[in-house]
């Protein structure tokens, strides 16, 4: 399947400059330990802080910028190599294309599941709910922040100095009032109105009970079904914006 051969080249092109793999791997590490220090011995501190930052710190520390900023440096990066004109003349679809990343990036996920919730076990951490309903909402995350970061790459990001900008102005907004860094209930009642339209809140409200607390698919199913929804747009979106661009490319 053409899918996994361009998971193959992702994953082997990351591992051989490696820089993005250690910054993903670095940045949610750091995050984790600052938080859960943080909660943990300051003012009102909890002895089970890294039992509960460790799914917030997963979906807005790790997943946010591998999963939404990968795709969009590797659409710049095949915009600056000229290796679209290849993609135009290979049997490859733009459906095989972007399944390809999301299993790519679904493997980067894995890896920073692992070291997230390793830090969050050394500390006395632990994933109290049903793994399945964990395993669903970060491949839903997942598939989220891929099919927006083709949207944001396809259509605007032309250079690898178009790539930080908008993530960074659109993506911490998102990922305060999304309750990464901090409970929701901490907003203001206008704010937490907001953040019901944003899927980083879903995201998190709906792995943190599986996660810290071990509920299960009931206590979450209304945030699953914005999860399920706001994936499948994704993905639509996505893709469109895919064949927009390889369609832009034929002209030039």
């Amino acid at each position: 399947m053409l899918a996994f051969t361009v998971a193959r080249r992702i994953l082997t092109e990351l591992w051989h400059t490696r820089r993005s793999l250690v910054g993903w791997a670095v940045f949610p590490a750091l995050m984790l330990l600052l938080f859960g220090l943080i909660y943990a011995d300051g003012v009102g501190g909890t002895p089970d802080s890294f039992n509960l930052m460790a799914p917030s710190i997963l979906i807005g520390a790790a997943l946010f910028f591998s999963c939404l900023g990968g795709p969009i440096a590797a659409l710049v990066a095949e915009r600056e190599r000229n290796t679209l004109k290849r993609l135009l003349l290979s049997p490859l679809g733009g459906t095989e294309y972007f399944i390809g990343v999301t299993l790519a990036h679904l493997v980067i996920a894995a890896g920073q599941v692992v070291i997230v919730y390793g830090i969050a076990f050394a500390f006395g951490g632990r994933f109290l709910g049903s793994l399945p309903l964990g395993v669903l909402i970060v491949a839903l995350s997942v598939t989220s922040y891929v099919g927006v970061g083709f949207f944001f790459g396809s259509r605007f990001a032309k250079r690898t100095e178009d790539v930080n900008g908008p993530v960074a102005a659109i993506g911490v907004p998102l990922l305060v009032l999304g309750g990464t860094f901090f409970p929701p209930s901490m907003l203001p009642p206008y704010l937490l109105s907001l953040a019901h339209l944003n899927p980083i809140f879903h995201m998190n409200e709906a792995l943190d009970p599986v996660s810290a607390d071990g509920l299960g698919w009931a206590a979450v199913q209304d945030h699953m079904i914005f999860l399920f929804l706001f994936a499948f747009l994704s993905i639509v979106l996505g893709a469109r914006s895919y064949r927009r661009m390889l369609a832009k490319e034929r002209l030039l």
